[in-house]
């Protein structure tokens, strides 16, 4: 059959010939070969191991046309329901395999494209969810997310905003089996009250006034992926009792409509708020807190990593600065000292958005300390006047935040994050006042505090 191909076609393709799978892989890794013209009725081998071999080819994602006369239709049908591009009748006219060659090949191509663009795609998504930074807080966080991401358990999400909640969300479902999936996200606070069912679960045309088709929910949105749904807290008492229904029998409709609908998605829940709090005022069902609280990640304040501050910089720094189609070096250390003696209230958002603006005013390829905002360099001398020697009542100043650090310290049993967090100051300026000590009585105190 070879020869016969090759003299017949061999002007638009090459052929090549082989009677082992594995000498078949190795032609399409080798040669390049892009279609396998699989003849069923070969005489290498025994029927079923050539069937055998076909089926792990298609499996493998390999572009294959079969070959076969009548007493094999059924089994080269079968095996196109399974996966092969086409089916070509023994002996074949050249007229049709030159058609069924080129559009096998075209379709070999596209596939590879596909292939191509989809571990752009994977790679692109694993820069997004990748989890910057290497302290302890962080690594605790991205020890969880790799626990939970292939477990399907409901997941909340707690931190302040601007703490990267989205972005553990994001990571749960690329780390998991779930990651070519749709992953939908809801911003459950921005959807108005009257319209947060229909959002969530869809609705039939006429459902009600203003209805004039039938709409897929959010939840069948996100089909077998993963739906977000974040600041879950913001959720009325009633919406709730319908979230517990959905959870609890796995199953939902569409307003206007009684046919049931199988819930497939892995649902991830998040907030900045005190749940706990809010089940204690009656603002939140306690039932629903215990449904989606299974595992809980909580998102650390950027003053509590303080020290990720400047591999989080240098990171936005690279993909802005690529965003902007701007070349950036690095940034001078003035500046990166003032990016952590900040307290960052906005955390790792208002980093982000400080970031971008001095890529926007810096002159030149180093960010300088002239390129960051008014607040930064404000902070920066409030915090050095604070601590000025001397004089009576900047002495007796002094003395008095040494105090309160070292309360701080004690009541935290020596741990500076949180006892810098629980005074509302950054680490940085917590360790000011530890340096500033050393000469004190209280240096002793302030100096044995644990990381």
């Amino acid at each position: 059959m070879q020869p016969l191909l090759s003299s017949g076609l061999g002007n638009e393709f090459q052929f090549f010939l082989d009677s082992t799978e594995a000498g078949i892989r190795s032609l399409i890794e080798d040669e390049g070969c892009t279609v396998v013209i699989l003849d069923l009725n070969s005489h290498e081998g025994s029927p079923k191991d050539r069937i055998e071999s076909a089926r792990r080819l298609i499996a493998s994602q390999v572009t294959v046309l079969v070959l076969a006369d009548d007493a094999l239709r059924v089994t080269a049908n079968e095996l196109v329901r399974g996966g092969a591009y086409s089916y070509c009748r023994r002996p074949p006219s050249l007229r049709d395999m030159r058609i069924l060659l080129r559009r096998a090949h075209e379709a070999a191509l596209r596939k590879q494209e596909f292939g191509a663009a989809q571990e752009r795609l994977d790679e692109a998504a694993g820069e997004r969810t990748k989890m910057i930074g290497s302290s302890e807080a962080m690594q605790r966080v991205a020890q969880l997310i790799d626990r939970v991401a292939d477990i399907d358990a409901s997941v909340l999400i707690n931190g302040e905003s601007g703490t990267g909640k989205e972005l553990v969300a994001r990571a749960i479902h690329q780390r998991g089996t779930r990651a070519r999936r749709p992953f939908v996200a809801v911003a459950c606070g921005a959807i108005p009250e009257t319209l947060i069912e229909a959002e969530l679960f869809g609705h039939e045309k006429g459902a009600f006034t203003g209805s004039v088709g039938a709409r897929e929910g959010f939840f069948e949105q996100a089909a077998d992926g993963t739906l977000f749904l974040d600041e879950i807290g913001e959720l009325s008492l009633y919406t709730q009792v319908k979230l517990l229904r959905v959870l609890q029998q796995r199953e939902f409709s569409r307003l206007g409509s009684n046919r049931l609908v199988p819930l497939r998605a892995r649902l991830i829940f998040a907030t900045h708020r005190d749940l706990g709090e809010l089940v204690a005022q009656g603002k939140f069902r306690q039932d629903l807190y215990y449904r989606i609280n299974v595992m809980k990640i909580e998102t650390p304040t950027l003053q509590e990593h303080a020290e990720d501050i400047p591999q989080i910089a240098t990171h936005f720094l690279r993909h802005y600065g690529q965003l902007f189609q701007k070349r950036m070096n690095g940034i001078e250390p003035e500046a990166l000292a003032l990016l952590q003696d900040y307290h960052w209230p906005g955390n790792v958002r208002e980093l982000e958005n400080v970031i971008q603006r001095a890529i926007i005013l810096a002159p030149g390829s180093m960010l300088r300390a002239e390129d960051l905002p008014r607040n930064l360099h404000e902070e920066a001398v409030t915090n050095e006047q604070d601590c000025l020697p001397g004089g009576s009542f900047e002495r007796q100043l002094r003395d008095y935040k040494i105090r309160l650090a070292e309360a701080a310290l004690r009541e935290n049993n020596g741990n500076k994050t949180m006892a810098a967090r629980s005074l509302s100051i950054s680490r940085g300026y917590l360790h000011r006042l530890i340096r500033l000590a050393e000469s004190d009585p209280l240096a002793a105190t302030l100096e044995g505090a644990e990381v």
